[in-house]
C-alpha cells in the first residue's frame, strides 16, 4: 500500500452541509460554492435540496443526499453513501437543528428525543465518522452551528435548545484543541438573531419581529463570517458586534442580575407556554 500523501485535489474534497435546505445551511452552501468548493447537501426536504443544487451546479459539483437526522441510522447511512460515491469530506458543517417551543412538559418525550438526536447525537456521530479521513489527510474543517443561546443565561421555554448549543460550543472548543496540530480546524459558529425561517417554524415570528433591527444579521453574513473564522483557526465565533456585546455582558454580569434580566425579557424571544 502506498504511503503517499493525498493529492491536493483529494485533500480539498467536498463540503458536507446538514440542514442545507434553508436558512443558514443554504447560505453556507452558497458561500462554499462561491469559494469553489464542491458540495454534498443533506436535509429532509429533498425538493428544496434539489432546487438549491440546481442553483449552485453552474458553479460547483453538487451531490444531494436526503436524510432525516432524527433517525439514529442516518449518520451511518450518510457516511456509506459518501463512501460509495468515492467522495472525500474535507469540510463538515453540522447545521441541522431546531427548537421545540414551549415548556419542557408541553411536548412528549419523543419530540425532545428527536431534537436531541438531530442537534447533539448526529453532530457527534457525523464528526466521529468523517474526522479520521481529515486527520489522515492533514487537512479538514468542521463548523458546528451553535448559537448565542449557548453563551447567555437560560430562559424559560425551548428548554433543550440553549443547553444543546452550550454543549456544541464546549465540544467544538475541546476538539479544536485536540486537532490543532493535525491540520484540522474546528469552530463553533454562534449566531444571534438571524433572518431565516427558523422563527416561522417555531412559531415565534410575531414576537421576535418586535426586537430592534440592530440585533439582526442576514444568513449570508453569518455564513461568510463562519467560514472565514474556521479557515483562520478560530475555535468560536459570535457573529455581529451586538451579539458579541451581549455575550460579553452575560459573562461578566453577576449571575443573579443576568438571570433576572433574561427572565424579564425572555417572553420576547421564547415561548414558555
Amino acid at each position: 500500500m502506498s504511503n503517499a500523501h493525498p493529492s491536493a485535489a483529494h485533500v480539498r474534497g467536498h463540503a458536507l452541509v446538514t440542514g442545507a435546505s434553508s436558512g443558514i445551511g443554504a447560505a453556507i452552501a452558497r458561500e462554499y460554492a462561491r469559494r469553489g468548493i464542491p458540495l454534498i447537501l443533506t436535509a429532509r426536504r429533498v425538493e428544496r435540496l434539489e432546487a438549491l443544487a440546481a442553483e449552485l451546479r453552474p458553479q460547483v459539483e453538487v451531490v444531494v443526499l436526503a436524510a432525516d437526522l432524527a433517525d439514529p441510522a442516518a449518520p451511518a447511512a450518510l457516511e456509506s453513501a459518501v463512501r460509495e460515491r468515492g467522495l472525500h469530506v474535507a469540510h463538515l458543517v453540522n447545521n441541522a437543528g431546531y427548537g421545540v417551543p414551549g415548556r419542557y412538559l408541553s411536548a412528549d418525550w419523543k419530540t425532545h428525543a428527536d431534537s436531541l438526536q438531530v442537534m447533539l447525537h448526529a453532530v457527534c456521530e457525523l464528526t466521529h465518522r468523517f474526522l479520521p479521513a481529515m486527520e489522515a489527510a492533514g487537512h479538514g474543517r468542521i463548523v458546528n452551528v451553535a448559537s448565542l443561546a449557548g453563551l447567555v443565561p437560560a430562559s424559560a421555554g425551548h428548554t433543550l435548545y440553549g443547553a444543546t448549543k452550550a454543549f456544541l460550543i464546549r465540544f467544538s472548543e475541546c476538539l479544536a484543541l485536540e486537532m490543532r496540530e493535525k491540520g484540522v480546524h474546528v469552530c463553533a459558529l454562534c449566531p444571534g438573531f438571524t433572518y431565516t425561517e427558523f422563527h416561522d417554524v417555531n412559531g415565534m415570528r410575531a414576537r421576535v419581529s418586535k426586537l430592534p433591527k440592530w440585533l439582526w444579521l442576514d444568513a449570508d453574513a453569518v455564513a461568510r463570517q463562519g467560514l472565514d473564522a474556521v479557515e483562520a483557526g478560530r475555535a468560536r465565533l459570535v457573529t455581529g458586534g451586538a451579539n458579541r456585546m451581549i455575550a460579553a455582558l452575560s459573562k461578566y454580569l453577576p449571575d443573579r442580575l443576568a438571570h433576572a434580566l433574561v427572565a424579564s425579557r425572555s417572553d420576547e424571544f421564547r415561548n414558555a407556554e
